[in-house]
């Protein structure tokens, strides 16, 4: 004897592969389907829907092809309130809570959907009955007592779609990663987006590595923040090491990134710049006491751009600015990336994968790096609605900035005053 539950998927759930992909969860899981109804859109704006009977041997074969379904967008038909479990204990969820995905979700809660606030991927999903508010929680935050959703019911789950006919600024961020995409049409499509988002009043986040200081292009980057296209920095102490390095001995790990000269003595000069920061009080403090005079940190501190450079096991020093808390650090990271709009990835792996954990499938990213694998690993984390590019970050950066400052028309201020 066979067990059966009916789901929907509605949307652009051909253009997107939803349905395909939902299809093919069924019969790879072992389960049977049986399409009930089929409504087909007949234009670039109107959607789909699929009403699909679900059949397995047993419960809980059913139950773990549902789960699946429901991770892809499909949906329980007349749907059960979602079952609220208290905390046992502060930083102690319930058995069997909801692990969030970073798609835009919702919770039935006393016959209505609520939006879940602050979606982000591996979290757990609190109510709030008096406000009749669910948002997420890391686990390290949630508290004795916190109404906790557990189960599979009462949820439902929206992953991004893909449209027909997609244009404008956003339309070539479709995911995926190639080395085969040009270059320079790229490059200029991701100017379009960044000026679209400044346009529409939006938040854009940049998270820089330190090769990007290597290579030379950090005047180009420290040109954007100083013409307002950047709202946000998050990166770690080496990125702001080097950046400061490069100020007050013109080197970046003790290589001149100019003429490519190994300077004498140049390999101190990291550790020599941690300390000139650490006798000032800080990179506000150089800054204000001249000691600072150029770099994108800088151009953070003149333009009130707030940053967050988080700590790891490697770091020298490390900057009084640095945050060696761990938890802190992704506390910190989490708030900057619920304010952003679009974020660029320029070249580092760990701050790309962390701030990417963070973000909503919603937020346009672009992730840059010259191995293909920093960015498929983002992909493969779940951060599908990343873009990359593989090419030399002192390339892309200083082309970037050109079409952004010029071809767009803005002057450098032009956009902080937008």
């Amino acid at each position: 004897m066979t067990v059966s539950r009916v789901v929907e998927l509605e949307g652009h759930i051909i253009d997107s592969g939803m349905m395909q992909a939902c299809f093919g969860i069924v019969m790879d899981m072992g389960g049977a389907f049986d399409v009930e109804e089929f409504e087909v859109g007949r234009s670039q704006d109107e959607t789909s829907y699929a009403r699909m009977t679900v059949s397995a041997d047993t419960e809980e074969e059913l139950k773990a092809i549902v789960h699946e379904l429901h991770q892809n967008g499909a949906n329980p038909v007349d749907p059960l309130d979602a079952q609220l479990t208290p905390a046992p204990d502060d930083r102690v969820v319930p058995t069997g809570f909801y692990s969030t995905t970073n798609h835009p979700t919702q919770i039935r809660y006393d016959g209505e959907w609520l939006d879940v606030e602050r979606i982000e991927m591996d979290c757990a999903v609190v109510v709030d009955p008096e406000e009749r508010r669910a948002y997420t929680k890391v686990l390290n935050a949630v508290d004795a007592g916190d109404l906790v959703v557990t189960g599979e019911v009462g949820i439902r789950v929206k992953p991004p779609e893909r449209p027909r006919g997609t244009e404008g600024a956003f339309g070539f961020m479709q995911g995926g990663v190639s080395s085969e995409r040009p270059s320079e049409t790229t490059i200029r499509q991701v100017a379009g987006a960044i000026e679209e988002t400044k346009r529409d009043g939006g938040n854009v986040l940049v998270v820089p590595g330190p090769a990007l200081i290597h290579s030379g292009a950090r005047e180009d980057l420290a040109r954007l923040v100083r013409a307002g296209y950047v709202d946000a920095l998050s990166t770690g102490n080496g990125f702001a090491v080097h950046d400061i390095e490069r100020d007050l001995y013109g080197t970046s790990l003790g290589v001149n990134t100019e003429t490519l000269d190994h300077a004498r003595k140049g390999h101190k000069h990291h550790i020599y710049a941690i300390s000139e920061v650490i006798r000032a009080g800080g990179i506000e403090a150089a800054v204000e006491d001249n000691l600072l005079e150029s770099g994108v940190m800088y151009e953070c501190v003149e333009n009130d751009v707030p940053y967050v450079l988080a700590g790891s096991i490697r770091d020298d020093g490390p900057l009084p600015d640095t945050i060696t808390d761990a938890v802190k650090a992704q506390n910190a990271i989490r708030e900057q990336a619920h304010e952003a709009d679009m974020v660029l990835m320029l070249s580092t792996l760990l701050h790309s994968v962390a701030v990417g954990n963070c973000l909503p499938s919603t937020t346009r990213v672009v992730c840059v790096d010259i191995d293909p694998a920093t960015v498929t690993q983002l992909l493969d984390r779940g951060s599908a609605q990343a873009v990359g590019m593989v090419t030399d970050i002192g390339t892309f950066v200083p082309t970037l900035v050109d079409y952004v400052l010029d071809e767009g028309g803005e002057s450098e201020g032009a956009a902080a005053s937008q």
